[in-house]
């Protein structure tokens, strides 16, 4: 059982590995976005999927800028297994490219950035979002709003979030079941949604199923919807998260491997194996690249 205050002792920051700041970024996997009354982010292709290469501090102050003006903006947390998603699905690509933001969750992630030229990008975890977003939420009279998951799951994380967060303001908790919903409930889901005047909405619905969910309802929920996926389960203390040196280590998946052998076997093993070759690839290539340029 996880102890008081684990939650909001949770740690949010890495520190960065690569510090040479005379490497030469790779131009063809670094681009800058500029949008209208946003802060400037830069986005890193990582095996050629967009991910927002901005520090933690300042991903979440923009995730709750949106939501104090109700803005209607989707949040990706992105792993190894969602990105392998994209590579392999046009579709589900352009939802990564469609969304406001995709954070870095996995350290694999975070450790191809700085390689590509983000020094500086610490990890940008689902359940460290969920613990600071809500922190925020509360000091700001945010309302926030639960969506997916087991009825039973959703109870026991009321309890926990009653107890961490106390004068956080729960606008609604609703399961979904596993099979599309009906153009009626979805309706009312939306309905719901508005009247309670939410401002975040966390979606856990699994991956890819809660990205594409959330880019069909981007401009229907004037909300920030973030996909957090595994995060119910853990803060419902169904699941145990890793120790924070485990995650630090890139071992996470390991760790979640033993607590669910027979869900994760099979998709570990049909993402990580291609995710280092790509990864590897791609740095190659950008590496040769560089040689290139430099020597012409």
């Amino acid at each position: 059982m996880m102890r008081k205050n684990n939650i909001g002792k949770l740690s949010t920051q890495t520190t960065p590995d690569c510090q040479n700041q005379s490497q030469v970024q790779d131009l063809d996997n670094l681009d800058l976005e500029v949008k209208p009354s946003e802060v400037p982010k830069r986005v890193i292709k990582v095996i050629g999927s967009p991910v927002t290469a901005s520090p933690f501090d300042a991903q979440i102050k923009m995730m709750v800028e949106w939501a104090n003006s109700h803005e209607s903006k989707v949040v990706c947390v992105a792993n190894v297994h969602m990105l392998m998603e994209a590579y392999r699905h046009p579709e589900f690509f352009s939802v990564l490219k469609n969304a406001d933001i995709v954070t870095p969750d996995g350290m694999p992630l975070v450790w191809m950035m700085r390689l590509m030229g983000a020094w500086d990008q610490n990890r940008v975890a689902g359940m460290d979002i969920l613990v600071s977003v809500s922190k925020l939420a509360q000091e700001q009279n945010l309302k926030v709003f639960f969506l997916g998951s087991k009825a039973t799951i959703l109870e026991r994380m009321r309890k926990k979030m009653e107890h961490e967060f106390p004068d956080l303001q729960i606008a609604g908790m609703e399961p979904l079941p596993f099979r599309p919903l009906t153009s009626a409930e979805d309706s009312a889901i939306i309905q719901k949604i508005h009247e309670s005047g939410a401002g975040l909405v966390f979606v856990s619905l699994g991956c890819p199923k809660q990205e594409y969910w959330m880019n069909q309802h981007k401009g229907k929920i004037q909300a920030v919807m973030i996909g957090l996926g595994g995060v119910f389960p853990v803060l419902a203390e169904v699941h145990k998260r890793a120790p924070l040196w485990v995650r630090n280590a890139g071992l996470e998946w390991l760790y979640r491997l033993i607590q669910e052998p027979r869900r994760l076997w099979g998709r570990y093993m049909n993402t990580i194996p291609p995710f280092m070759w790509l990864a590897l690839r791609q740095l190659l290539t950008s590496k040769l690249g560089v040689k290139s340029l430099s020597s012409d």
